[in-house]
């Protein structure tokens, strides 16, 4: 197996979660300095939301595949679903900002 071969079993998967382009700028400081160690995916909501959101699975996967999420998204009952969801599946979680109270999620101040 060469180097190469070696380095891309190692890539992380990561899963990106943005509303309105709110993760755009984190986007493109991944590409830009993740030199290609990363496998980016992006999950874009784009559209007016209702002050409360019951059903999630209008605007969320329903099953999610990645090393790790990362959530940039504005409205809490999405980003409330979504870290539910990445914490039964064991995948962690970054949602910078937020004031999430859920066991697993990492808040880290903007």
């Amino acid at each position: 197996m060469t180097s190469q071969n070696k380095l891309r079993k190692y890539i992380q998967k990561i899963l990106v979660f943005q509303q309105n382009g709110s993760g755009e700028s984190k986007i493109q400081g991944i590409i830009r300095y993740g030199e290609n160690l990363f496998d980016l995916k992006t999950i874009s909501i784009d559209k007016s939301l209702p002050p409360v959101i019951d059903d999630s699975t209008k605007y969320l996967p329903t099953d999610i595949k990645a090393d790790l999420v990362l959530d940039y998204l504005t409205h809490p009952d999405l980003s409330h679903d979504l870290a539910v969801m990445c914490v039964k599946k064991k995948i962690p979680v970054v949602a910078t900002g937020k004031k999430s109270h859920i066991k697993g999620v990492l808040t880290p101040p903007t």
